[in-house]
């Protein structure tokens, strides 16, 4: 199944996996407090999205990665939640753009569901 948007979507995991690495102090800004090593976590997300990425475009792991997928954005959610929640973030982004964020993991979610 050579789709390109399979393909899109496995180039925007690789790439967003990345950043965590070039500029994790970006993705370190928005990690709840109370998630302990914060700056691990914000690695090892990016290891994860990378090597999901490369995953979604082999036929023997695309499967598993597809549900790796919706679990990791599953736990996303806690994320885009706490910037909802948390005023600090109020200042920075527009809360109609906080709820968009939120509500496109779903989105997100459906989009991976959609290669099974």
């Amino acid at each position: 199944m050579a789709l390109w948007h399979l393909y899109l979507m496995s180039f925007m995991y690789i790439f967003i996996g990345c950043m965590h690495f070039l500029k994790p102090k970006a993705f370190l800004s928005i990690m709840p407090r109370y998630i302990p090593a914060g700056k691990t976590m914000v690695y090892l997300s990016g290891m994860a999205e990378v090597g999901l990425g490369i995953a979604l475009c082999f036929d023997q792991t695309r499967s598993y990665a597809i549900w790796a997928i919706i679990c990791m954005l599953t736990v996303f959610l806690v994320v885009h939640w706490y910037m909802i929640v948390d005023k600090k973030f109020h200042k920075k982004f527009p809360k109609p753009l906080l709820w968009f964020r939120f509500i496109a993991q779903f989105g997100l979610m459906y989009w991976a569901y959609f290669y099974l």
